[in-house]
């Protein structure tokens, strides 16, 4: 028997995002639901340790060999780095948070794992500089998931307009993700979580939204709206389960949609493979935002799960010091 406590939206919203991260990890990037499925039957889905024997002949990429249950992936690894920068500082400051990105992800730094294309860029990019010299655009032209990472810390804090937030988001995305694809799927992802933080349902949240979607995402999150049930293998054969935003997004706006808890939406995502630690921020993001400003206790953030997660007492002690959330 599990049971839920009561958090803020906004906290929700923060800690739903790492929590997902991290129950996610064990089955990272097996692009197969049918082995996925497998494992569930042995397993379950959540909060595996992550092992290689999983991804034996199947198709995967095996990322994490130096992780253990309740570690957090690269992207999980950003989402508590802006967290604890805005904790720290009391509001974003580029040339710090790019100083930080650096010493944390960087030769020598506190990061240990698998380093993915949009980060390990933006370190090319950062190291050989001092810190006055850094570019305000420091990213990789690239679509992969880090964009989505900072997204729901920096929407959960902010108190100002729906545009002063979007012109924030861009700012943030083009330090890791210096992509319009990348620009726009995040800007569409902060608009849903902010709409859901307003007391809008999911539903019209995902939809309100698509105009700041952009020309390519739009399109496929529309598609997405219109499956009519749960199914997020046959989702992922739909719109692709890898690392980019144009086949995330989809994903997300479908589960985010249909799953009637924060606990159905994070074994969905799991199930349906491939980058479900990049899906998870976003969609335990939303669906955990939701689930609090609804007031839905069976809905909400399993308290063993949020047990689980390692760095639980460094988010909590990092949100405890944000105002306003």
């Amino acid at each position: 028997m599990d049971f839920q406590i009561r958090l803020t939206p906004r906290i929700a919203a923060i800690m739903g995002a790492l929590v997902a991260d991290s129950a996610a990890l064990g089955l990272h990037w097996l692009y197969d639901p049918a082995r996925i499925a497998q494992l569930e039957k042995i397993k379950g889905l959540v909060f595996l340790q992550p092992d290689i024997e999983n991804y034996a002949d199947a198709k995967g990429f095996f990322a994490h060999g130096n992780k253990t249950v309740g570690d957090a992936s690269g992207y999980g690894e950003i989402c508590l780095l802006i967290l604890n920068h805005l904790a720290i500082h009391g509001e974003f400051n580029r040339v710090e948070y790019q100083t930080e990105f650096r010493n944390f992800f960087g030769p020598g730094g506190a990061y240990t794992g698998y380093i993915d294309s949009p980060t390990r860029q933006t370190l090319l990019k950062l190291m050989p500089l001092t810190p006055e010299y850094f570019p305000e655009k420091s990213g990789a032209d690239d679509d992969q998931f880090a964009a989505l990472a900072t997204v729901p810390v920096m929407t959960s804090v902010h108190s100002g307009s729906q545009n002063a937030l979007l012109e924030k988001i861009e700012h943030v995305v083009r330090l890791t993700n210096h992509n319009d694809d990348a620009v726009a799927a995040a800007k569409y992802a902060a608009s849903v979580l902010s709409a859901v933080l307003d007391g809008n349902r999911i539903n019209d949240a995902l939809t309100q939204a698509l105009p700041h979607a952009g020309k390519k995402l739009e399109p496929l999150v529309t598609d997405a709206l219109k499956m009519d049930v749960l199914n997020s293998v046959q989702a992922a054969e739909r719109f692709g389960s890898a690392c980019h935003v144009l086949e995330g997004v989809p994903m997300i706006v479908h589960i985010a949609r249909h799953a009637t808890s924060y606990q159905q939406a994070i074994e969905a995502n799991i199930s349906a493979g491939g980058d479900s630690c990049g899906r998870a921020i976003m969609l335990g993001a939303i669906v955990a935002a939701h689930a609090e400003r609804q007031t839905d206790v069976n809905a909400t953030i399993p308290f063993s799960w949020l047990a689980k997660y390692n760095k639980l007492s460094i988010a909590a002690d990092a949100c405890a010091r944000l105002e306003g959330v």
